[in-house]
């Protein structure tokens, strides 16, 4: 067994332990390339057919081929696809960094949509190796009916044994990638040949290593054209993976601000 089948193997336990667990569940479908790989994953797991709804929380300002990738892929993998609006940023807590508070409109869909739906369950395609706040993740994360996260109070996961508490209202996140860094996810991608956004692609010297909204997301430098040369850029590479996320370089709890409040 390669160390990609493990992390294979471990992510498809953890889709199905959901799914046996945590009932309604859905899946998030940012349409990157982390949560592409999810899809995938569920689809593996569950011979072909995803049994859960794939929740889209639309903030309207995606770039345009990823609207033309949800169209294209919603339909090709047969997804029982949900999308989910988000309120106006003059609607948002205006104490946070600009960017940041676009970003959290994202967060202020997400909890409409789980009341709305009384999801018990969302699978979020997260990495630990991401960003330093997701890195203190749990696999299944508790959220109180108010959505946020109490990163100081997670239950202990030893040996592979989920805690799944629920109170009224409550839900968990679950994160069947946090294992898998952005390298394991690019191998993956090439060894499954998984679809991705073609703006991962370098154009004119430069390709979006992360994607979000189009306002608040900007490409870095690169010449990397293929799935094969971003796997070798990897290998090379010191530049962190959301250098092209303007609230990255906001203040420095803003991210975090973000996670306790709910976002993704």
């Amino acid at each position: 067994m390669t160390d990609l089948d493990h992390l294979e193997s471990q992510s498809i336990f953890i889709l199905r332990e959901a799914y046996q667990r945590l009932k309604p569940l859905a899946m998030l479908w940012s349409l990157g390339k982390d949560s592409n790989v999810c899809v995938w994953l569920a689809r593996k797991a569950f011979l072909g057919q995803v049994p859960f709804p794939v929740v889209h929380v639309d903030t309207g300002k995606k770039f345009p081929e990823m609207y033309a990738f949800r169209e294209r892929y919603a339909q090709e993998w047969g997804l029982d696809l949900i999308i989910g609006t988000c309120p106006p940023v003059e609607e948002i807590d205006p104490s946070l960094p600009p960017a940041a508070r676009s970003a959290a409109r994202k967060t202020a869909g997400l909890a409409a949509l789980i009341e709305r739906h009384r999801f018990a369950g969302v699978i979020a395609g997260i990495r630990r190796d991401e960003q330093a706040t997701r890195a203190k993740e749990r696999v299944f994360s508790p959220r109180g009916a108010s959505h946020r996260w109490d990163v100081r109070n997670q239950p202990p996961e030893f040996w592979d044994q989920f805690v799944t508490p629920l109170e009224d209202g409550a839900h968990v996140r679950v994160h069947p990638l946090l294992a898998w860094r952005e390298i394991d996810i690019w191998r993956y991608i090439a060894r499954e040949k998984i679809p991705v956004v073609d703006l991962y692609f370098s154009r004119d010297g430069k390709r979006y290593r992360s994607l979000g909204d189009q306002d608040i997301t900007f490409p870095v430098a690169s010449t990397a054209g293929t799935v094969e040369d971003i796997i070798a850029e990897l290998h090379a590479t010191r530049e962190p993976e959301r250098a092209g996320r303007a609230m990255d370089h906001e203040s420095e709890d803003a991210f975090e601000r973000l996670r306790v409040a709910g976002y993704l």
